[in-house]
């Protein structure tokens, strides 16, 4: 089998778009939540998000940014800081050899919305016709194809808050087989809409911290109450070794294990005692042949919800033991928000950036711990330690999990 490697990340986030504004705001433990300004959220009983301001023509002419959804503005933005980072040019990644795999949670919500006002308060032939090429959740993958020429092998993995993370899984399979020396992929999403939040407000899943956005998302509290729904995209550059080596990149790290799994018990709740976690964890270790003492670090799914910070929790005990024998464990959604189906590509990238930087991004607001969780959770500032394995991990409605294992490149 192929030897993987990281050799460039692009994320796009409201903490910060790119390498370095995004790692500066994990240590900064900065805050990426207000109060929602793409919409008039006065009728929602949720009214703040994890928004993200990005003028797309930066990157996009005007008429192409108006045929795309938003969530595919994300991806394409961060496929190109991805590949600036890599120090790839778009020459370098045209052909066969070169495929995608970018994820999406829920894909176009925000024109499916427009359009479909269009088909009720008029007619269905006044719609776009570029109306479905938005809305479905593969356009991320396929535009960031057609960008650069990429012909190789693409695909899209639709499970909803693990899509990201199982893209990134797909594309390390595909270049362990040897099908494509180098991938694009990671995840993105927009799903800061009327729908998006109104749809999720109505589950009672998000937090109502209204007038207080900054403290709203806290993963691992004791008075936590919901997520915070957040948009961007995370974009990685996977490469075969031997051809990041011809070529002399920079390697970050190297992805060694994935796993996926399923709880197979209920289609929002995490299974009881976070079994299906621990057993995708299980698996990924074992992908990876990883010992559990083996990982310095874990980024959580951690998502602020009395359900899954329990049961995440209950997972990393019974693969990693109790306080004092797991590894530290974080959650930067205490910082971005929850951003579904970007949510696995975005931290990626933190999970890799802290094997680059010896430093460990924080949770945020975790000024009441929760008693009943007594892991290390890195309160409140980063942490300076040495990160040569670490797991990025990420769970879904449906119960479907996924992990991965990235290490030190030696």
């Amino acid at each position: 089998m192929k030897r993987v490697v990281v050799t460039g990340i692009g994320p796009i986030t409201p903490v910060g778009i790119g390498a370095d504004a995004f790692l500066d705001g994990q240590h900064r433990a900065a805050n990426g939540i207000r109060t929602i300004t793409q919409f008039d959220a006065s009728e929602l009983t949720v009214r703040i998000g994890g928004e993200i301001d990005v003028d797309v023509t930066r990157w996009l002419d005007k008429r192409e940014a108006r045929r795309l959804d938003r969530f595919v503005h994300f991806a394409l933005i961060g496929a190109d800081l991805a590949l600036e980072h890599a120090g790839l040019a778009a020459d370098d990644v045209a052909g066969e050899r070169t495929g995608t795999s970018v994820g999406s949670g829920i894909g176009g919500l925000d024109a499916w919305e427009r359009e479909s006002k269009i088909r009720f308060q008029r007619t269905p032939m006044r719609m776009s016709p570029f109306f479905i090429p938005m809305v479905i959740a593969n356009m991320a993958s396929g535009h960031v194809a057609m960008r650069y020429g990429a012909t190789g092998p693409s695909t899209s993995v639709v499970t909803a808050c693990a899509s990201g993370s199982g893209s990134i899984g797909d594309a390390y399979r595909i270049i362990q087989r040897g099908e494509a020396d180098v991938m694009l992929t990671g995840g993105a999403e927009a799903p800061i809409t009327p729908m998006g939040i109104g749809g999720f407000a109505v589950m009672k899943a998000l937090s109502t911290r209204n007038d207080d956005p900054a403290t709203a998302s806290r993963p691992f509290s004791r008075d936590r109450n919901g997520f915070v729904a957040g948009e961007g995209a995370g974009i990685m550059v996977l490469e075969e070794l031997e051809h990041a080596k011809k070529r002399g990149a920079r390697i970050l790290a190297e992805v060694v294990g994935y796993a996926t799994s399923a709880d197979a018990h209920h289609i929002t709740a995490p299974a009881p005692g976070g079994t299906g976690a621990a057993r995708c964890l299980r698996w990924a270790l074992k992908d990876a042949r990883i010992d559990a003492s083996e990982v310095d670090y874990l980024n959580a799914h951690g998502t602020s919800t009395p359900a899954n910070d329990k049961n995440e929790t209950l997972a990393v005990k019974a693969v990693f033991g109790g306080p004092g024998q797991a590894p530290p464990v974080s959650s930067t959604k205490s910082m971005t928000g929850h951003t579904l189906g970007a949510a696995g590509g975005i931290e990626a990238v933190a999970t890799v950036q802290a094997i680059v930087a010896n430093v460990l991004p924080p949770t945020r607001n975790l000024h009441e711990p929760d008693p009943e969780l007594d892991l290390d959770y890195v309160p409140n500032e980063a942490r300076e330690a040495k990160v040569d394995v670490a797991i990025s991990q990420n769970f879904a409605f449906g119960g479907q999990n996924a992990a991965l294992v990235f290490k030190r490149f030696a």
